[in-house]
């Protein structure tokens, strides 16, 4: 017998500037899926930046947040994750987060962030 999972996705949005992030308009923010199915999750941002760094993390209830993965966007095509089941893409204006396997375990919160710092030439 399978088990439906509940992933939750919470936005960081921190706007510093222009910059922004968001659920895209057609991200649930309530998801349900059976163990062992795959999920994907996805946000849009905005930045003037071409020095794009995109983090997903996830929070299980009265702890801390958990580090899941970094993309690099734009000028940036650096990755990191912490778990081979998380992989991550991105375009100019959005990054999706697929989930492979789902466990029991994968049920939480869901954050995506972004950094887009300021490089100036000297």
């Amino acid at each position: 017998m399978k088990r439906h999972l509940l992933i939750i996705l919470i936005i960081i949005s921190g706007v510093f500037g222009a910059d922004q992030i968001e659920p895209s308009e057609d991200q649930k923010t309530d998801i349900f899926e059976k163990e062992g199915e795959p999920v994907i999750l996805k946000c849009d941002y905005d930045t003037s930046s071409e020095y794009v760094f995109l983090y997903w993390y996830r929070q299980y209830p009265n702890r801390a947040l958990q580090y899941l993965l970094q993309r690099g966007a734009r000028r940036e095509s650096y990755s990191h994750t912490s778990d081979s089941r998380f992989s991550s893409t991105a375009s100019r204006s959005s990054t999706e987060l697929t989930v492979r396997e789902l466990r029991l375990a994968d049920t939480a919160l869901y954050y995506c962030a972004l950094l887009s710092p300021v490089i100036q030439s000297l």
